[in-house]
């Protein structure tokens, strides 16, 4: 069966969602094995552990939770911000401000 063709032009199965975003899927699956790694430092931490251990575990974890930012950003950057910039220039505008205000905050 043809799809359908909206008024714009574009096929009207092309605006539906089809499931998680790829980006999304594997931050998630990423926030999963982080999850598992906050809870062995919680374990470490409750069977008194060595500090330098369990600051290397924090400091993995960290790194980890850094690396599901950056694909988070990565994601922004290619797809709302770069729609911004072809769409309305004072709209990118108010989103490099968010960015900015995000990099402010915290590292990623």
């Amino acid at each position: 069966m043809p799809r359908e063709a909206q008024p714009n032009g574009i096929n009207a199965d092309a605006t539906q969602k089809r499931g998680p975003h790829p980006v999304n899927t594997r931050a998630l699956r990423r926030l999963g094995i982080i999850e598992g790694q906050l809870k062995g430092i919680r374990r470490m931490i409750e069977e008194e552990k060595y500090c330098i251990d369990i600051l290397t575990q924090i400091s993995a974890a960290r790194a980890a939770l850094n690396g599901v930012g950056k694909l988070i950003l990565r994601r922004h950057i290619e797809q709302c911000f770069s729609k911004a910039i072809r769409n309305d220039g004072r709209q990118s505008t108010e989103m490099i401000d968010e960015l900015m205000e995000v990099f402010s905050r915290e590292e990623l």
